[in-house]
């Protein structure tokens, strides 16, 4: 019996991602997780917010990606002197004495934020601007940008001084905050034995913009049972300390919980999750594997939880 076309195209494209996982693997070693939810936070048309010590390959994994999906990719180094018109473009006066906007690197398909947290809230606001609205705005014109289009923003958790944290407002706009720790020590001496080589492999496209879109499209027309609905949106309200029904660690740790935008993030990414794993409705585990992501920066702790040494991740466990 044949199957749908549905089906047979869905497949396909399963088959297309874990190929260019493969192919990110010849570049990036481990961090396998951390592509897998990149991955996921592209398939849901979603931004990330990677944490990471530096060295540990942030920027060059995003690097490897863009290439990997025939994307666009531009740099931004956040530093505290970055304006707008940095970011987005400006008018100039041409040749002819008019004005003429020239885009800035804001306009690409990959946008690799570094460093945002290094730069004054009127610039990062800039940007979270064209996270939100696939647009800018520049001397009162409205100029649409490339899609798709994708902000992957990376933060240096050792330093704070002299840095602008994200309002927790802005960090909501994030679907993921993905947090890079050290490799193994196996793989710890597979980069090291492949980077003081001679040769470097040279990452191939395997995906185009049209599968991207597609894969989304897909994603968004699986089926969700009700009963995990209501796990993701009881999930989420139990990091709210208001909430009558809030679990005693939810009162006594967190002065503030995540809102409505987590548990369609929360939604969206069990289904992406399972659909790469060869499932079209997502289960609890499904949703469980992507709690982490989705919720460590949308919560915050309260001076007792951070005297007891409790980070975020660890609260969000204590709610499964």
């Amino acid at each position: 019996m044949n199957e749908p076309k549905e089906i047979t195209e869905a497949k396909a494209i399963i088959q297309k991602f874990q190929e260019l996982r493969s192919e990110i693997s010849k570049v990036i070693i481990g961090q396998d997780e951390v592509v897998e939810q990149l991955l996921i936070s592209i398939l849901c048309q979603g931004h990330s917010l990677l944490v990471g010590v530096p060295g540990l390959a942030k920027t060059l994994l995003i690097n490897t990606l863009s290439k990997c999906l025939g994307l666009q990719f531009n740099r931004i180094q956040f530093t505290p002197d970055l304006m707008p018109s940095d970011i987005i473009g400006a008018e100039i006066l041409d040749e002819n004495r008019k004005f003429k906007f020239i885009p800035g690197p804001v306009f690409a398909n990959i946008i690799l934020a570094d460093e945002i947290n290094r730069t004054p809230p009127k610039t990062q606001s800039a940007l979270l601007e064209a996270m939100q609205e696939k647009a800018v705005t520049a001397a009162g014109h409205r100029y649409k940008l490339p899609l798709p289009f994708f902000v992957l923003a990376t933060q240096n958790p050792i330093e704070q001084e002299g840095t602008y944290p994200l309002p927790e407002a802005q960090l909501d706009r994030f679907m993921f905050n993905i947090v890079l720790d050290y490799p193994s020590r196996k793989e710890e001496i597979e980069i090291v034995k492949r980077t003081t080589a001679d040769i470097l492999p040279t990452p191939e496209t395997i995906l185009t913009s049209e599968h991207i879109d597609k894969a989304s499209q897909i994603i968004r027309q699986l089926p969700v049972t009700d009963v995990i609905y209501e796990y993701c949106i009881d999930l989420v309200r139990k990091t709210r300390p208001t909430e009558s029904k809030a679990p005693e660690i939810t009162k006594k740790f967190l002065n503030w919980g995540a809102g409505p935008r987590a548990s369609q993030y929360l939604v969206m990414a069990a289904k992406a999750y399972g659909f790469l794993h060869g499932k079209f409705t997502p289960d609890f585990e499904d949703v469980r594997k992507m709690a982490l992501p989705v919720l460590r920066h949308r919560i915050v702790r309260n001076y007792q939880a951070e005297a007891e040494g409790l980070t975020t991740d660890d609260l969000v466990r204590k709610l499964f």
